[in-house]
């Protein structure tokens, strides 16, 4: 069985007070974009193996997020051997989620593999148990985000017809870093009331809080935002905690031309 797991985007992201567990409460939203990785599961006579192609992963296989999802349901339930296989498109270390949409993917894989009957809400119990983004992937569509990010509620946000283009540069920031100068607060102007106006109004209005961290340590990695809307952007950000950038086109751009204004980086586009 394949799959294809998908990265996704911060359309907006809050931190809006610390918890008394150490962690922050959130507000984001998060939408899908089609870029995926290949994630292959299949039944094995021998011992559960996995691989993973086109990456390097710091640390054994018992730390990857795919190998924990399948021994987090082994925990619960009688799991068939199976051999995994994981080939990388989605960045590392971009804040887009490559690592928990491979674990949500093969959370659904195995629950039909095994022939678990496992529900989506039970799936998203387990995902939220892997990591913070992982239960956005379990039904995988635009949402609201708040708690560490795994309170989820639909929103009515639908940006097909736009276009995007991602710029990842060769810079990777830790989750310790973009909290290092966030003051958490409540937000004058809330992000589920933004989400809903026109693309076009959220500029100045959305922002994503983990930007001031990354600006002040990586000065130069502003000009990817400010590259973007000069480009003609109607909305430009950085996705979680970066490093990746994305801007929103209302047309379809000359990647080439934008290539040439970020060279030696990630930088693809797509249309939603």
């Amino acid at each position: 069985m394949i799959t294809f797991p998908n990265a996704k985007i911060n359309l907006g992201l809050d931190v809006v007070e610390k918890r008394p567990d150490g962690y922050h409460n959130l507000e984001t939203v998060f939408y899908p974009i089609p870029l995926y990785d290949i994630l292959e599961i299949t039944k094995s006579e021998d011992e559960t193996s996995f691989t993973m192609h086109n990456a390097e992963f710091e640390g054994n296989d018992n730390d990857n997020l795919v190998v924990k999802a399948y021994n987090i349901l082994a925990n619960d339930h009688e799991m068939p051997k199976v051999r995994m296989s994981l080939y990388k498109n989605i960045p590392t270390g971009a804040g887009m989620g490559g690592g928990s949409a491979d674990a949500a993917f093969a959370l659904k894989m195995l629950n039909n593999i095994a022939g678990l009957g496992l529900s989506d809400e039970k799936l998203e119990e387990y995902a939220a148990r892997l990591g913070a983004d992982c239960a956005f992937f379990i039904k995988n569509r635009p949402a609201y985000a708040t708690g560490i990010g795994n309170i989820l509620t639909p929103v009515e946000c639908d940006l097909t017809g736009y276009y995007i283009v991602v710029v990842k540069p060769d810079i990777h920031i830790s989750t310790k870093e973009a909290y290092a100068f966030v003051n958490p607060e409540h937000p004058e102007n809330r992000l589920a009331d933004i989400i809903v106006k026109p693309v076009s109004e959220w500029k100045g209005l959305m922002k994503n809080d983990f930007e001031r961290s990354v600006f002040v340590k990586y000065p130069t990695v502003r000009e990817i935002k400010e590259k973007l809307y000069a480009s003609g952007a109607v909305y430009a950000s950085m996705s979680g905690s970066g490093s990746a950038f994305f801007g929103i086109f209302e047309k379809e751009c000359n990647i080439e031309e934008i290539r040439k204004i970020f060279p030696d980086t990630f930088c693809q586009q797509w249309k939603l």
